[in-house]
């Protein structure tokens, strides 16, 4: 059976258990980070709810549902609503092209992914552009300057690092021969990429963390300037939607790195452990992403900005260039 032609039902259901899996990672990531933390910075971290704390996370849930949705009185009421769904809808649908397998590797037909489109960094760039109308619209639609300004700096430094983080893909891209992530992962059976594009692998990482406004990038929130940035209004639920976009979006940075990068699926031992290797990847991914919080500094904005223009981009640029003089060479 032809990958291109799996029925709707199987489509269905692929999408179901695929969005069962990262919810279900969120709050296991969320959980290794408070740990984590806390034994980087000498604490024991959660340990009252459930055993071990593991509970925690849905104590966190419970709470956040329990809180009133307060709309200031300066707001647009259906825009800080649409906000938040924006962000999680956005993260959801990347979702979709993670290949965690090959075709037809468990037999059934069918391909342990969403969908294989042969656009697929092109969809992953879509979707990572219309996620940053949910920081704007909540910024704005807030009626807060500390709001609307977190949401300016968000709008800055997304548009900014999102030209780099295309730029470091592009030459997996060309090595590749294709913009599918299925054919990407295919063809690294032999080599991963993470050894001929190591620069492109660097360029991908720090562009990430400023995609996610991680540390040391989370400049759309600022204590002692802006307070929370874009989501200062925000309480209950649609604060927690959007700090759970957040999560989501680390794991598929992670996601595609493993993809793009580090070989996705593959791994030793037989093909079927082809879905541990690539969860495996896309936790050391995300536990990458929390050492790096414990560890570094928030730059300044004007550091943010000049690191992204004047380093990270020719930097990128100049990887794309030495990439497609040496497949012309050879």
């Amino acid at each position: 059976m032809d990958p291109a032609v799996e029925g709707t039902l199987v489509l269905i259901a692929k999408s179901i258990v695929i969005f069962a899996v990262f919810l279900q990672l969120v709050p296991l990531i969320l959980l290794g980070e408070r740990k984590i933390i806390g034994r980087f910075q000498s604490r024991i971290g959660p340990n009252r709810v459930g055993p071990y704390g593991a509970m925690q996370p849905i104590a966190d849930v419970l709470k956040l549902l329990s809180k009133e949705a307060f709309t200031p009185a300066t707001a647009v009421p259906w825009m800080m609503a649409i906000a938040p769904v924006i962000s999680v809808a956005t993260a959801v649908a990347t979702m979709a092209i993670i290949p965690f397998g090959p075709y037809d590797v468990w037999g059934g037909g069918f391909g342990l992914y969403g969908i294989d489109v042969s656009i697929g960094l092109l969809y992953f760039f879509a979707f990572g552009s219309l996620a940053f109308y949910g920081l704007m619209l909540g910024g704005w639609s807030s009626g807060s300057k500390y709001s609307f300004l977190g949401s300016m700096r968000a709008a800055a430094q997304l548009i900014s690092y999102e030209v780099a983080l295309g730029l470091s893909l592009l030459g997996v891209a060309m090595t590749a021969g294709s913009l599918s992530l299925v054919d990407i992962v295919e063809s690294q059976d032999g080599i991963w990429y993470v050894i001929p594009q190591f620069v492109g692998f660097c360029i991908f990482l720090v562009a990430g963390f400023a995609e996610t406004a991680r540390a040391p990038f989370d400049l759309p929130e600022g204590d002692a300037e802006i307070v929370g940035g874009y989501n200062t209004e925000f309480g209950g639920m649609r604060f927690g939607s959007f700090f759970m976009a957040e999560y989501m979006e680390i794991l598929i940075i992670s996601a595609i790195a493993s993809a793009c990068f580090l070989g996705g699926w593959h791994g030793p031992g037989p093909e079927a452990l082809a879905p541990l290797w690539m969860l495996l990847k896309i936790v050391l991914g995300a536990i990458f992403f929390i050492w790096v919080r414990a560890s570094f500094p928030r730059l300044r904005y004007d550091q943010l900005m000049s690191f992204g223009w004047k380093i990270l981009l020719p930097l990128a640029t100049l990887n794309v260039l030495v990439t497609a003089i040496v497949l012309v060479a050879t």
